[in-house]
């Protein structure tokens, strides 16, 4: 099984026999027998990388107490390469072994469910769940359960399984408010990313009530003292996620891509990509909690220097489990298609973890990775002996 910050269980590294590009799968640690992560593309992936991101994931169904280990695939290709959707099946298919009886994908980086999917269905799998799915005792019922979630619609045309993720982090944010007592309507929030995670984090604060005041794309950061209309600027998202500035209503600052790191606020999300606030960014953070919503944006040095100035980092591993955990509790039966049930479920079980985490950082010193992780591995002894005893962690209905 493995403890969530040891070596991992298994790595694999492919090489595509038609193009060249290099695959590699991590299999961090197994519970019942399973271990879930999404599989990446992008051009540079690394084994390094898809090792790192296996054992977060190891963290986050650990702390989440799903009943299975972690795993992750990358591959190193350009997504937008016209060869990047065979060099996927490919992969795929020389994963076959793992996907059919133990590894459970997903979309991530580069690689849109619909397009996982399509090729789970070519090669006679149906869905990239695959691995869960056939150990239900009615196979079709929990595949329609599963499709039916990932596919509900949620109010602004979106699907279900494509904000959940953003909601999560939102939902993290507002355990720190609760645990912390602020009002929300005069909590400031900014926002490093406008994608899934950080677009979708800014809208569900918004509408919560806070006040986003800053959120950066791939051009600058856009700011106004008494909060931006979200979901106007959501909405004048162009294809490459970017925000259209001819649509940016009259009154908001425009500044630097970087600013949006220094800004004084409450909450600062970094939503964009690893390792945004190194020690030589730390100077210039003035928010009074940092939440990780993209995979480790904060570097392991800056946040000891961030502590020192008492400044608590929620991990990325407890703050962008969102979608992870709730995709297994599709699979488990413990949500379904209606949305109210689901992001019930999970605002519920983030207002839950987060005053833990706070309250050992306020009484104990611990910082909040810390205290984090000791729960991951408490759930992950009991994981252990639970399979040594022969006890089922694991029913698919």
């Amino acid at each position: 099984m493995g403890l969530v910050g040891g070596e991992p269980l298994m790595k694999v590294t492919w090489t595509d026999p038609v193009t060249g590009s290099n695959g590699f799968l991590v299999v961090h640690s197994l519970v019942s027998g399973l271990a879930t992560g999404g599989t990446r593309m992008r051009a540079g992936c690394t084994m390094e990388e898809v090792e790192h991101l296996a054992r977060g994931m190891a963290r986050k169904t650990a702390v989440f107490e799903l009943p299975v280990g972690g795993a992750k695939g990358g591959i190193d290709c350009d997504p937008k390469d016209p060869q990047a959707k065979g060099v996927l099946r490919r992969y795929l298919q020389a994963m076959r072994p793992w996907l059919d009886a133990h590894w459970v994908t997903a979309e991530d980086l580069g690689v849109p469910q619909h397009l996982i999917d399509d090729a789970f269905e070519e090669l006679g799998m149906h869905q990239s769940y695959h691995a869960a799915i056939r150990r239900s005792p009615d196979v079709e019922r929990t595949l329609r359960r599963v499709r039916a979630g990932l596919n509900a619609p949620v109010p602004g045309g979106l699907l279900l399984g494509d904000v959940v993720g953003g909601y999560g982090v939102a939902q993290c944010c507002l355990g720190v408010v609760h645990a912390r007592d602020w009002a929300a309507e005069e909590t400031t929030v900014a926002v490093q990313g406008v994608g899934t995670m950080g677009g979708g984090a800014a809208f569900y604060l918004h509408e919560a009530g806070l006040k986003v005041v800053a959120m950066a794309d791939a051009a600058g950061t856009l700011y106004h003292p008494d909060g931006l209309d979200v979901p106007t600027l959501l909405e004048a998202r162009d294809r490459f996620g970017e925000i259209d500035r001819d649509q940016v209503p009259a009154g908001v600052e425009l500044l630097p891509r970087d600013a949006v790191l220094s800004q004084e606020v409450d909450v600062l999300i970094p939503a964009a990509v690893s390792f945004a606030i190194g020690t030589d960014r730390v100077p210039d953070v003035a928010a009074r909690v940092i939440v990780e919503a993209a995979n480790n944006p904060v570097t392991p040095e800056a946040e000891e220097l961030l502590a020192t100035r008492g400044i608590p980092v929620i991990p990325d591993f407890v703050a962008n489990a969102g979608a992870a955990a709730w995709a297994w509790w599709l699979l488990l039966g413990r949500v379904d298609a209606d949305p109210v049930l689901s992001f019930q479920v999970l605002r519920e079980e983030m207002l839950a973890k987060i005053p833990l985490l706070l309250a050992a950082w306020d009484t104990e010193g611990h910082t909040p990775r810390d205290a984090a992780l000791m729960l991951a591995e408490q759930r992950t002894e009991q994981n252990r002996v639970a399979e040594e005893s022969g006890e089922a962690l694991l029913s698919i209905p």
